[in-house]
């Protein structure tokens, strides 16, 4: 867990210069403007709001659920979309525990953290606007379930790419797949048809096909995969 760990403080680092920008301390304005039963006016920027929804930020449960409530309602903004996505930031590993971090699905368990953290983000912004009592475990349990369809998706791509791998190259010559492969090159897939024709009938390394796109081997799988689901399959 070393990585998911660094990747953590990765973000917690940025956190802790982004909060404290001007455009910050200005969206920290308008959030206590717009929301003035929250009692927000002496947090001087974003950090400060972050720091009050901790356990010992000196708000009561309910208090940190109606400014939670709030910063969904004004996710609009791009920081308080960043403030409410670092708030939740232990909730999602804690849901990331849950399913186990992808395990037997995806091999580094930072892959699994990273994933969630972007479906989060997505989902922030689909729900931008929304006033939910319960903003944020509505907002864990969707992302559960988003995350959820996402790993078993990967899953059923990673079993189509090692179908294609255990194939013999002389059994599929004439096949469909490189029928398929064949009529995508030279067009806006290209590049991942080639890498596909490489992975499966030259059986290259993914590491070696990697080094030679300038990818790192994990980016370069997700894509693979991904495109098999999407055009070969």
């Amino acid at each position: 867990m070393t990585t998911k760990t660094d990747y953590l403080e990765s973000l917690r680092l940025e956190w802790r210069r982004f909060g404290r920008t001007g455009a910050a301390r200005h969206s920290a304005r308008r959030l206590a403007e717009n929301h003035p039963d929250l009692s927000l006016d002496s947090q001087g920027d974003l950090c400060d709001v972050v720091a009050l929804l901790e356990s010992r930020g000196g708000r009561s449960v309910l208090e940190r659920a109606a400014i939670v409530r709030a910063l969904l309602q004004e996710a609009s903004d791009p920081y308080v979309h960043r403030t409410l996505l670092q708030t939740l930031l232990p909730g999602v590993v804690s849901v990331c525990r849950q399913l186990r971090f992808g395990e037997g699905i995806i091999d580094d368990p930072s892959e699994t953290l990273a994933m969630a953290i972007s479906l989060l983000s997505e989902l922030l912004v689909d729900w931008a606007g929304q006033s939910r009592q319960y903003a944020a475990p509505d907002l864990l349990s969707a992302l559960r379930g988003r995350l959820r369809r996402s790993l078993l998706k990967e899953k059923e791509a990673r079993l189509s790419i090692s179908h294609y791998d255990q194939v013999e190259r002389a059994a599929h010559e004439s096949s469909p797949l490189l029928t398929r492969l064949e009529s995508l090159r030279g067009g806006e897939h290209d590049r991942l048809a080639r890498l596909t024709y490489a992975r499966v009938f030259e059986g290259r390394s993914l590491r070696e096909l990697a080094a030679n796109d300038h990818s790192a081997p994990v980016s370069l799988q997700s894509e693979l995969q991904l495109f098999a689901l999407r055009y070969l399959l």
